[in-house]
């Protein structure tokens, strides 16, 4: 069905409404930013902060090289990096593998609301905590290491997976199972040939999203005693030793360059085939 262009005189019969509109929208950013200011001051740089930083990006050309091409030693950078790629996949591959049967269990189009509505009220429970919060819960649970940020990214994957699941699941195109279901496939096959190939690419493509993320989750678990590479880096700037922190920044951002461009590429494959 084809959408009837307005006229001019239709066009300008309906520009005051617009109008009263677009003026509520910017009275409204202009009282949260004047809220924003009220509760979030601005004190102002200090100047501890200023040479700290500069330290910052002096060591990030000066780095210490012995620390950089470490390759034998627990200490060394490619080591630390390692461990938080592992870290980051197995609380990506725990957190989708749960994820999946969640996702199903809470799909509208697939099981009654009354039970949709408990699995929803689950995953948003689980999303309301920050990967932060969990950490520190973890830690008290299984002690400071990799396993706990393992754990935690595991529990913080699901909120966000199993929304993305969801969302695709209700996306379904119903017309390739009644299509199966027609040509008198049964069960199994109307999964294979017609649910999973729907599902597949999404499911894939939002694992590989939420990887990049743990990632960046699995440096700053670091911090909190869950393993990586973010206790050494938080260590060596508080010992002010600048070379050592120059060396861990750039083996991070090598390691967080190199996991984007690779799973763009798979999620560019899995989009477009190409």
């Amino acid at each position: 069905m084809t959408t009837r262009k307005l006229t001019v005189q239709e066009q300008l019969a309906k520009w005051p409404s617009h109008m009263v509109l677009k003026v509520g929208a910017v009275a409204g950013l202009i009282i949260l930013l004047a809220l924003s200011y009220y509760y979030i001051p601005y004190p102002g740089l200090t100047d501890t902060g200023i040479r700290i930083a500069r330290n910052i990006l002096f060591s990030i050309f000066n780095p210490s090289l012995d620390l950089l091409l470490d390759f034998s030693t627990k200490n060394g950078v490619v080591y630390l990096l390692f461990e938080t790629a592992a870290i980051a996949f197995l609380g990506t591959l725990i957190g989708t593998l749960v994820s999946i049967p969640l996702a199903f269990l809470s799909s509208r189009n697939i099981m009654p609301n009354w039970f949709t509505n408990l699995g929803i009220a689950l995953i948003t429970i689980i999303r309301t905590f920050p990967t932060v919060v969990y950490g520190l819960m973890f830690i008290r649970v299984a002690g400071p290491g990799p396993f706990t940020g393992v754990l935690t990214l595991a529990i913080a994957s699901i909120g966000m997976v199993s929304k993305l699941f969801i969302e695709t699941i209700e996306d379904l195109d119903p017309g390739i199972i009644e299509a199966l279901d027609a040509s008198g496939c049964n069960t199994i096959q109307k999964i294979q040939y017609g649910i999973i190939p729907q599902l597949l690419g999404n499911f894939t493509s939002t694992a590989i999203y939420r990887f990049e993320i743990n990632v960046k989750y699995a440096t700053i678990l670091g911090m909190v005693g869950a393993g990586g590479i973010g206790a050494p880096l938080i260590f060596a700037i508080s010992a002010y030793r600048w070379k050592d922190v120059g060396a861990l920044l750039i083996g991070l951002i090598i390691f967080v360059l190199v996991i984007e461009l690779i799973s763009s590429k798979i999620r560019k494959k899995l989009a477009t085939g190409e």
